[in-house]
């Protein structure tokens, strides 16, 4: 029978029982919406771990766009009906004043990763991104974490998190998932407009056909055409495409300057931001 927990304390009285027997937890955290792409890392964190726990909580400190945070879709019975399905043992949702008691002043730094692409035009995001994973991890002191690959750079910065404040997690990342279209998952699809539906999987289907280009194209052809590409299709507008190194998210000039190239993209279809990857 599954349990929803709103506040941190009673979640750590039945997890304390969960570990004290022994049992393994696996944790996925989300802002709720969830669709297939979110239910993939609950089903694979059910099949790893003994106790599945997933937190429900839109985080109002990684939001740099206000209105962003108020049209942030929130379906929370729906979601808790999904998760029962699925053979979540518990769901964390609570308040904001129960996760930010007090404001949370920290800030931190975790160098290149946390400052390109996403980093670079959404000020204070990952350091929001990080406040909350921080708190979630100490909320559930989980075995293993389970993050899906669409935030790519989002991975790496929980990833350098994690090591900084030395916190025992195993960090997993799960593949893309993807509507038959090849759009990516992602709870901000339900903003599209009919039309704008229509064209919004020219992202994926560009990236996909930017991978036959390598190595015989350099890397600043592949950009061009992507980005070009895109740009061609009404209502849709690139953000930024930049090719990077996986590991260390640093740019690349030459395909030879890494054995782990990746494409970040973000993408504009009318006022809906869409990101994306691709690794070459």
């Amino acid at each position: 029978m599954m349990k929803i927990v709103n506040s941190i304390n009673e979640l750590r009285c039945h997890l304390a029982e969960d570990k004290q027997k022994g049992k393994r937890i696996g944790f996925v955290p989300t802002m709720g919406a969830l669709h297939a792409g979110h239910l993939s890392l609950v089903n694979r964190c059910v099949s790893e771990n003994d106790i599945c726990v997933v937190s429900v909580f839109v985080n109002p400190t990684q939001f740099n766009n206000p209105n962003d945070l108020l049209t942030y879709p929130r379906t929370l019975e729906n979601d808790c009906r999904l998760l029962e399905s699925s053979g979540c043992n518990y769901v964390f949702a609570p308040t904001v004043e129960e996760m930010y008691p007090e404001p949370d002043t920290r800030v931190f730094d975790f160098g290149k990763v946390s400052q390109v692409m996403e980093g670079a035009r959404r000020p204070g995001h990952f350091n929001g991104v990080a406040q909350i994973v921080s708190k979630l991890f100490y909320a559930v002191e989980p075995d293993v974490a389970y993050f899906g690959e669409k935030d790519f750079q989002q991975i790496a910065v929980i990833r350098a998190m994690v090591k900084q404040l030395d916190i025992p997690v195993e960090i997993v990342d799960c593949p893309i998932q993807r509507e038959v279209d090849g759009l990516a998952l992602s709870s901000r699809n339900t903003r599209l407009t009919p039309e704008q539906r229509q064209k919004a999987p020219v992202i994926a289907r560009t990236l996909k056909e930017s991978i036959t280009f390598v190595p015989e194209k350099s890397v600043r052809e592949v950009l061009d055409y992507v980005v070009s590409t895109i740009n061609a299709v009404p209502e849709m507008e690139v953000e930024y495409f930049e090719i990077v190194d996986g590991n260390t998210l640093e740019s690349i000039e030459n395909w030879s300057d890494t054995s782990y190239p990746v494409g970040c993209i973000t993408v504009y279809c009318g006022e809906v931001r869409l990101i994306d990857n691709i690794k070459y």
